[in-house]
């Protein structure tokens, strides 16, 4: 049994925001990102000695409530759905930052930087191996939360790059500068500025980089051989890694049975990724230390993985 307390109230001395939903995005990077990105809705009880805390109300592909499949689509459809939602946590399945030994300065600047690079992905994520070895003399280097969260790819790696570039141009881009959004660890100062007549709007939602991969593993359940590839019915060996991460979520989430059967047998596992990329993010969000993140020289420029 895995013990959470459901606290949905993050605090300081001068502001607080309260979730009632919890949205899980497993992000694609792919031109026909609609086809294999998913999003997950978690309703929080408002009871706090609810049990389970959570409930999924909705898991679908998001090309099919985008309309479309190809990426342009499925971002603009993203970016707006993030900026209309009201009271949400937004757990987002790519890196949201760079290592600061790349010294491409405030995470601001990276989003500069990035949003100039002429290429695409591939191109970005080679220009980064190039600085990388440059400026430290090796050529992947893994931020401090990747280290300490156990992600499986360092952020530019090429098997990570086309999320972490569209990600961070298409969609963190786009809503970075919301008043009513907060892109955490890096907008803290949005949750906290006084409350005046003059004062911008109250934050709605707050959105964090979340990890699949590191929640299976925080929580000590397989985080391998239950994506499976090729688009091929699920096989028995990786049915029963679902079957076993499912049962490990019942104290956390409800899920029907309908979106269970959806959740076991989709091929490539993205259905599972978003729903645990939105349980993650809740988990981590309620058991970190904000005003440590926030002051942390790494995480306020690199990111931090809310697992």
């Amino acid at each position: 049994m895995v013990n959470v307390k459901p606290d949905t109230m993050f605090r300081t001395s001068e502001a607080k925001v309260c979730f009632q939903t919890v949205f899980g995005v497993d992000f694609s990077g792919a031109a026909l990102a609609g086809k294999n990105a998913w999003i997950a809705e978690l309703q929080i009880s408002s009871d706090d000695t609810a049990s389970p805390p959570l409930e999924l109300v909705d898991l679908q592909p998001l090309g099919r409530v985008a309309g479309q499949d190809d990426r342009e689509c499925v971002y603009r459809w993203l970016t707006s759905r993030i900026r209309t939602s009201k009271h949400a946590l937004w757990g987002m399945d790519f890196p949201f930052g760079l290592p600061v030994e790349l010294n491409l300065g405030s995470w601001k600047a990276q989003l500069r930087h990035l949003a100039k690079h002429p290429g695409d992905a591939k191109s970005y994520g080679q220009s980064l191996v190039k600085l990388a070895r440059q400026r430290s003399g090796v050529i992947h280097i893994r931020r401090e939360t990747d280290r300490e969260t156990q992600t499986p790819f360092d952020c530019y790696h090429y098997r990570i790059i086309y999320q972490t570039f569209h990600g961070m141009r298409d969609v963190l881009l786009p809503i970075a500068d919301d008043p009513t959004t907060a892109v955490m660890p890096f907008q803290e100062d949005k949750l906290t500025r006084r409350s005046t007549a003059n004062a911008s709007p109250a934050v709605c939602r707050v959105v964090v980089e979340a990890c699949p991969s590191s929640t299976l593993k925080r929580m000590g359940l397989p985080h391998q051989r239950y994506k499976q590839t090729g688009n091929k019915p699920i096989d028995a060996i990786h049915l029963r890694t679902r079957q076993t991460i499912l049962r490990s979520l019942r104290d956390i989430v409800r899920i029907s049975a309908h979106r269970r059967r959806v959740i076991l047998s989709n091929p490539g596992g993205d259905a599972l990724d978003a729903v645990l990329a939105g349980v993650g993010a809740w988990m981590g969000w309620n058991r970190v230390d904000h005003s440590r993140i926030a002051c942390h020289a790494r995480y306020s420029r690199e990111g931090f993985v809310y697992c």
